[in-house]
């Protein structure tokens, strides 16, 4: 992508401030929230319904949303989900005040959360790259600063805060996310507008959401992001499954231990993605992801042979490093190749393939940890992600990625210059794969 020096506009700052702020208060409600069902029940699956509540919405209308998105003003989408947000988790914290609160509030206060993240992010996502201009260098600059603030706020910050604030009363968590997304709601509506997106005429929405999630089939390049994180959630899911009893019996670590091989992995997420912009300018976008790729593969084969916690914590700090910078690149990549009135259907498909890939890599991760050990499920997602990094190499190319990028900009001067003939890879990377 090509490289400058212009500094992000000051509508960024209010963007980025907003997102950290609600980044920061989803930490304390991911933490606070298991926790206050651990008060009501010991059931492990009352417990794991409150926990995949928060996830249902991208399974169950995420290209839906996306099309919702793609009719709405953004800016105006962001400010709503936020508000409501807000306004919703008055409700368990009365609850917890008056002593009525259960797990089918928490449930579905989870999973109405979700569901305003959903169209949060996804008009936060397809608002950036109108923002920006959709300058490459400018998207990579932005999404690495979007990064490293929600990774050290929902990462670091967030949880350690919602435990102790759950300690002062059951309800304070709740409160202080509440204050959280209403702050990024007030600080969202001061964002400089956009021109809504042109209105498709005489489609249906189930049919532009179809299409939205055909032009992500039908393009190599966009095919290669999409499939990047929904393998990478099945064999992430299949170690994030064992991995605390592989900490523990494995390499004999306590609980305080394994909370320092959690951060350890966050550590390196802040380095990947603080690194992303120069290794996109070094090698190139496309190589970059291939390279990211594969050191998460190979990362996740040096946990499974790690004789101790030390050699543990490295390589999970380096696929965090590897994860951090493929949440910059690629997400960049596709805000500057995607025409902004499928931006908002093209995410959230791409959302949603992760999301839905993540319970087969749960299963996968317990399966084979019952019926082999508890190696064995790192080994067979360290294979997996190499596999990945094979199929996607060429789907995510230097080349594939600059005719991508003349395409959607055909004055922008690439940096790195092409090697074929530009027409026959333009072409290429919108050849159909499915």
């Amino acid at each position: 992508m090509t490289s400058d020096n212009r500094k992000l506009p000051t509508g960024f700052g209010r963007l980025w401030t907003a997102q950290t702020i609600s980044s920061l208060g989803d930490g304390v409600t991911h933490a606070a929230l298991p926790l206050l069902a651990l008060t009501l029940t010991r059931d492990p699956m009352a417990l794991a319904v409150v926990t995949a509540a928060g996830t249902l919405p991208w399974l169950l209308f995420g290209v839906l949303g996306g099309a919702l998105v793609d009719r709405w003003d953004r800016r105006l989408t962001m400010w709503v989900a936020d508000t409501a947000r807000a306004v919703l988790l008055a409700i368990p914290a009365a609850a917890a005040v008056l002593d009525v609160l259960s797990i089918p509030l928490l449930a579905a206060v989870a999973f109405l959360l979700g569901l305003g993240g959903l169209f949060f992010d996804t008009a936060a996502t397809a608002y950036l790259p109108d923002l920006l201009r959709r300058d490459p260098a400018l998207l990579e600059s932005a999404n690495s600063r979007l990064r490293g603030a929600q990774t050290a706020m929902s990462g670091f910050a967030g949880p350690p805060a919602g435990s102790a604030l759950l300690a002062l009363g059951r309800a304070v968590p709740l409160l202080t996310d509440a204050v959280s997304f209403m702050l990024s709601a007030l600080l969202v509506r001061t964002l400089p507008a956009m021109p809504r997106p042109t209105p498709e005429a005489h489609e249906s929405l189930l049919r532009q959401a179809r299409a939205g999630a055909s032009y992500v089939f039908r393009d190599r390049v966009l095919l290669g992001l999409a499939l990047r994180p929904a393998v990478g959630n099945v064999a992430f899911l299949a170690v994030e499954t064992v991995l605390a009893l592989f900490a523990h019996d494995r390499l004999g670590i306590d609980t305080y231990g394994f909370g320092l091989l959690l951060t350890a992995e966050a550590t390196g997420g802040l380095l990947g993605a603080a690194i992303a912009s120069h290794l996109g300018r070094r090698l190139g976008t496309g190589t970059a992801l291939t390279c990211t790729a594969a050191v998460e593969g190979l990362a996740i084969l040096g946990l499974a042979c790690a004789p101790n916690p030390y050699l543990a914590g490295l390589a999970l700090a380096v696929c965090g490093a590897g994860m951090g910078a493929t949440m910059v690149l690629a997400p960049s990549l596709r805000q500057a190749i995607v025409p902004a009135h499928l931006m908002g259907r093209v995410a959230s498909t791409s959302r949603m393939l992760a999301m839905c890939a993540a319970p087969v890599g749960a299963f996968l991760g317990g399966w084979l940890a019952t019926t082999y050990d508890l190696r064995t499920p790192l080994y067979a997602a360290a294979a997996l992600l190499l596999a990945m990094t094979a199929v996607t190499a060429s789907m995510t190319s230097n080349r594939r990625v600059e005719a991508a990028l003349r395409a959607a900009a055909p004055t922008a001067a690439p940096d790195h210059p092409a090697t074929a003939d530009p027409a026959r890879e333009a072409q290429e990377s919108v050849a159909e794969v499915m």
